[in-house]
């Protein structure tokens, strides 16, 4: 075995509503149902691997050494099992967007790395049995529930079936060269925590369902930030913070909702209003807004 190497992106995604969907039996059927947008933000990982006497890795994300990514470590672990020889994996996951913050970046994680150890390991799973096992990490690591596979296939759209890639089914919005995302981060919510609040999780699912049903039936970008706004308010999560910037964006004809989960607030609008938009979140905010286009590719290598 030589040294080898993979870079992966994966888009990062703001989910907007949800149906939690984790009854199964089946780990594979795990997930959710639900609707949010890929950003072209996201997770690079590097994988470098290289034969050694022993086995060993090294995580590192933004260039920091970390013992804390139980999500990478879980995808590692299965591939490192189904190997016959020691190797020497090198991990650098650079992420673009906040983490523990609603973006994805925990699936988006696992999906890259899975995808780059699969190649440089040369262990011959097809793309959707890698991006199986990385489902099964973030199911397992309780850190998600259907980020994986809005990871796998970008764009905007709606999760319709639950599952990981390869189970679960989506519809696509199309073409969304036209629309930008803007959103602004206060801090985050680790969706661990907020996935085992049993009072939470009731009022997610009185809601989430129907208006994924609703968006099916049709997906606008206008109608998609007025349910997943209804589903943030029947929630009942929404910061002061983020109370205070959707009054204000709501006195200016500019509806914003809340990612799930994190501090941080977003809309999908046409990019013809993105500078009044700007103007508007100026009057309000001393922090500066992120405007991202749409990702539409989905993971891909690089």
């Amino acid at each position: 075995m030589e040294l080898t190497s993979a870079t992966v992106f994966a888009p990062g995604h703001l989910t907007g509503l949800f149906q939690i969907c984790d009854q199964s039996r089946d780990p594979l059927e795990k997930g959710a149902r639900g609707s949010g947008v890929s950003i072209d933000l996201g997770t690079t990982t590097r994988v470098i691997s290289k034969p050694a006497r022993k086995t060993d890795y090294n995580i590192f994300i933004n260039g920091r050494i970390s013992d804390e990514a139980i999500v990478s470590e879980k995808v590692i672990g299965h591939y490192l099992s189904q190997l016959d020889l020691p190797v020497s994996l090198n991990i650098d996951h650079k992420i673009d967007t906040p983490v523990t913050a609603g973006f994805g970046s925990s699936g988006g994680g696992a999906l890259s790395l899975s995808l780059a150890l699969n190649h440089v390991l040369n262990l011959g799973y097809n793309r959707i049995e890698a991006a199986q096992i990385a489902h099964l990490a973030e199911i397992e690591c309780q850190t998600g529930l259907g980020s994986v596979y809005a990871a796998e296939v970008g764009g905007f759209g709606v999760l319709t079936k639950p599952g990981a890639p390869g189970k679960g089914k989506s519809i696509s919005y199309g073409e969304s060269d036209g629309l930008r995302v803007i959103y602004v981060y206060y801090g985050s919510i680790p969706t661990k925590d907020a996935l085992s609040d049993p009072d939470l999780r009731r009022k997610i699912n009185q809601m989430g369902g129907n208006f994924v049903d609703e968006l099916t039936k049709e997906l606008t970008p206008e109608r998609f930030i007025k349910f997943s706004r209804n589903f943030t308010e029947h929630v009942g999560i929404a910061t002061p913070r983020l109370r205070k910037l959707f009054d204000h964006m709501d006195s200016e004809g500019y509806t914003f909702t809340m990612a799930m989960f994190g501090e941080v607030a977003f809309t999908v609008l046409p990019v013809e209003e993105v500078e009044d938009v700007l103007l508007s979140l100026s009057k309000i905010i001393n922090i500066d807004p992120v405007v991202t286009r749409i990702d539409e590719k989905g993971t891909r290598f690089i």
